[in-house]
């Protein structure tokens, strides 16, 4: 059978819309936006047909214009992330369209869509009080110039900026900078004493007790101890440069900070960025599978009680970080009931 070249009808409903998503896609999706694509993509598979076709058209057009996409054996995390408060833009295009791909069409009803992206006062079941911050959605930021910061739940950032420098504190937690580009303004992470500056990359960094840990995953960022650091004399510790793949370690529980430099391989990366929202996009896959994901991605795990709750066949979708939607959907239209276990579990059971 021959494929039927497309002909490309400008007056088509259908077209029309596609080609006005793929422009918001680009210059990034508002909260608002982001749900209602999602329903605009389950309403009809042609939808979902017609925008992957932009996609791979767009990615066909750099091939020739001789640019070589990377390409990524894992799901890239940053895909398709859920717009929080300002919204967000692609964070380069070769990246996201190599990796995109044609996702598989799932049968989202408008109850499906209704309990997963509803806020929680709409829940009658399960309550949220053991555990609110670890249930909170991962919070995006887009600042002034276009720098994306993702933070993970509990995260704390304070940003500064002025006209010689692009600053931002972080005061607790973890999160992921997406950096403009501006060669006239360095931009600068500070956290407990330690400088993390770059121009136009991206990189995450993870405040523990001890320690400072940055990952590189886009260009390169110096590390080195402010001079502010008490523990830090001026000019006691050289530069040191990350590149991709690489981490650094520093230990900001000694009265001298040293700083480790290691390679970081892709799966530890991707390990490292579980947390990060991803969409997950299924047709007919086993409930026990649907948990297995999201327990790998959140600190609150949700646990079923009886292993023929396992084989219950899903076609829906979620977010990564949306656990209380999911929970939801179970208790109402799946017959269960859901009961916490502690500050970090969530047990789900047939409904009594």
């Amino acid at each position: 059978m021959k494929d039927v070249p497309f002909e490309f009808d400008e007056n088509s409903p259908v077209e029309i819309a596609a080609s006005e998503w793929f422009a918001r896609l680009d210059r990034g999706l508002t909260a608002d936006e982001q749900d209602r694509y999602v329903e605009w993509l389950a309403k009809d598979p042609l939808h979902r047909e017609t925008i992957n076709r932009y996609q791979s058209d767009w990615e066909n057009f750099d091939r020739l214009a001789g640019i070589h996409l990377k390409s990524h054996a894992r799901i890239d995390p940053d895909l398709l992330a859920p717009a929080r408060e300002q919204g967000s833009r692609w964070a380069r295009w070769g990246r996201n369209l190599a990796i995109f791909g044609p996702l598989p069409f799932a049968a989202i009803v408008v109850l499906t869509l209704f309990f997963v992206f509803s806020g929680p006062e709409e829940s009658a079941g399960l309550k949220l009080q053991p555990a609110t911050e670890l249930l909170a959605r991962i919070e995006q930021k887009t600042l002034a110039d276009g720098s994306i910061i993702e933070m993970n739940r509990g995260a704390e950032v304070e940003v500064a900026y002025s006209a010689a420098e692009r600053r931002v504190f972080l005061k607790k937690g973890e999160a992921n900078f997406d950096v403009a580009k501006d060669p006239d303004r360095p931009f600068l992470v500070n956290v407990a004493g330690v400088d993390v500056q770059a121009v136009g990359t991206i990189f995450s960094i993870r405040l523990q007790e001890d320690e400072v840990d940055v990952i590189v995953t886009e260009g390169v960022v110096k590390v080195k101890p402010s001079n502010s650091a008490p523990a830090a004399p001026r000019g006691a510790v050289s530069d040191t440069f990350l590149q991709v793949g690489q981490r650094a370690k520093v230990d900001i529980g000694s009265a001298a900070p040293v700083i480790n430099v290691s390679a970081i391989d892709d799966r530890e990366v991707q390990e490292r960025h579980l947390w990060k929202p991803r969409l997950l996009d299924y047709d007919k896959i086993l409930l026990g599978e649907i948990v297995k994901e999201f327990n790998r991605s959140n600190p609150v795990k949700v646990v079923l009680s009886d292993p023929s709750l396992e084989t219950i066949s899903l076609s829906s979708t979620f977010w990564s970080d949306n656990v209380e939607g999911f929970v939801r959907l179970m208790e109402s239209s799946f017959g269960m009931e859901a009961e916490w276990r502690g500050s970090r579990e969530i047990l789900l059971r047939k409904a009594r």
